[in-house]
């Protein structure tokens, strides 16, 4: 009862109702929770993030291809995979509080894994898979354009924020951006890094992540917005 009232409260939040219930519910089924309960009638969403990670790259392809006629085969492949990277598709599941209707462990629930973006981007992709397996093509690829590619400008950044905003900073004369980590918590095997991006004008911006990589993608990120708010 609980899973259902679980998957009905995401239908209603992305809305879209599923006309087969266990392809929702094993969208939102992360392994953990499978294992952990030993459910055969909801396996996890491994194979569906293999399907829906497909489609999502050809809705990806086809809306590059028809809407930059005049981008090279280098360019939008660079394009495309900074609108479906892991960071990117998990800053879009948390818009949708994803993280909140996946079913996890006890473990993984306890070591943040609600939140974990390699987590949030896969269930990202199974639910699109499970979309197009419960009703084709144009429903999953409404989905994509609703809440992955909806704003392609923001979050093509994802794909190397530092490299852009390391340009942004030289085009300006000001030297190399630093990144300080702030904090470090939660256990070896799960940790959450703070990590401060600095340039020479005395911007600072803060990023977190799993690794130092994501919390510096993140805080790269960050500061590129802001310039680019100032600029406007």
């Amino acid at each position: 009862m609980e899973e259902h009232k679980n998957t009905a409260a995401f239908e209603e939040r992305i809305g879209y109702r599923f006309q087969n219930q266990s392809f929702v519910l094993q969208a939102l089924t992360h392994s953990s929770y499978a294992n952990e309960r030993k459910i055969r009638k909801a396996p996890d969403n491994e194979r569906l993030e293999f399907l829906g990670d497909a489609v999502l790259e050809l809705v990806a392809s086809e809306e590059i291809f028809c809407k930059n006629p005049e981008m090279s085969e280098g360019e939008m492949s660079k394009l495309r995979a900074s609108l479906v990277c892991e960071p990117a598709l998990a800053y879009c599941a948390r818009e949708l509080s994803l993280g909140g209707y996946i079913l996890l462990g006890k473990g993984e629930l306890a070591t943040g894994g609600a939140e974990r973006d390699s987590i949030l981007s896969d269930a990202m992709e199974a639910v699109i898979g499970a979309i197009y397996l419960d009703s084709g093509f144009t429903n999953a690829k409404e989905f994509v354009l609703k809440y992955i590619l909806n704003d392609i400008e923001a979050k093509k950044l994802f794909y190397d924020s530092k490299t852009i905003l390391q340009e942004m900073v030289q085009a300006k004369g000001q030297g190399k951006v630093q990144y300080e980590v702030i904090s470090e918590t939660g256990p070896d095997h799960s940790k959450t890094f703070v990590v401060r991006a600095v340039s020479v004008d005395g911007l600072k911006t803060l990023g977190e992540g799993k690794t130092k990589k994501a919390a510096e993608q993140e805080a790269a990120y960050q500061a590129i917005r802001l310039l680019r708010a100032r600029e406007e």
